[in-house]
């Protein structure tokens, strides 16, 4: 009996040291779970890490990102879209017109290689309307006259083309193009077209600075990009900022100002 018991104990002893071995010589399977990949968006000081799960939407004007990572900007930009929120606005005035006029001028600015963004600048300039400005600025894309001229605009007499819609939005694509030449920069050619080219040049070169987030510029420039970036967020998301009924305006005949159409036909 004794011996069948050590000749049973030890293939026990052996089938154990095999067991053993085989598990120490495989690699061992482990579970991984699916973690959503981080993105990588180039901003103008520094790179600025977001999870798509985390952040909605990245903003950015014409393809150049904002550092969001700088508290400053981050403050200004906030800021800015309060102001665009249906809360503050009041109105669906914009959508309306942007819903109407859009279709007009995206393929020009297309045509002439500018950035679809840059369809948010009339929004910003005027509001779409027709209005004048003390300085005499005028139209959608709220042209000088002497600009209006340079860039093949007829203004004399009782002749206005910057009430045209497709001949003003090719003039402002002139003049953007231009700008962009000069500069390097979609933001810093959005810049010039609010400010001029001459009085950007000054600053870039009294600041040593060619960054627009980093720029110390006038109140007006210095918050024209975020309006134009809040613009374009309030456009694209209505409903994100408080505009839930804009759709029913644009039903309406009367949406776009008469002048306007008439200019568009």
């Amino acid at each position: 009996m004794r011996k069948n018991h050590l000749i049973t104990c030890s293939v026990m002893l052996v089938l154990v040291i095999i067991s053993a071995l085989n598990i120490f010589g495989t690699e061992p399977v482990l579970t991984t779970k699916t973690t959503p990949k981080i993105k990588v968006a180039n901003a103008a000081t520094a790179l600025v890490f977001y999870r798509p799960d985390a952040v909605e939407s990245i903003f950015s004007f014409a393809d150049e990102a904002i550092p969001l990572n700088d508290k400053r900007v981050d403050l200004k930009l906030q800021k800015s879209i309060t102001k665009n929120r249906f809360k503050f606005v009041q109105s669906n005035m914009l959508h309306m017109k942007a819903e109407k006029l859009f279709p007009i001028i995206e393929p020009i600015l297309k045509a002439y290689g500018i950035p679809e963004d840059f369809k948010f600048v009339p929004l910003v300039e005027s509001g779409l309307c027709e209005g004048t400005s003390p300085k005499g600025a005028r139209g959608i894309w709220q042209f000088m006259p002497g600009t209006a001229r340079t860039y093949g605009l007829k203004v004399r007499g009782g002749v206005d083309e910057r009430l045209n819609v497709r001949k003003s939005t090719i003039a402002a694509c002139k003049y953007i193009k231009e700008l962009y030449g000069e500069f390097n920069s979609w933001t810093l050619a959005a810049a010039a077209y609010n400010n001029g080219s001459i009085k950007l040049n000054r600053a870039i070169n009294r600041q040593n600075e060619d960054n627009y987030f980093r720029m110390s510029l006038n109140r007006e420039t210095g918050s024209y990009v975020y309006k134009l970036i809040a613009m374009k967020e309030v456009i694209n998301h209505p409903r994100k900022y408080g505009y839930k009924n804009y759709y029913s305006y644009l039903q309406k005949q009367d949406a776009v100002p008469n002048y306007l159409l008439a200019a568009a036909n």
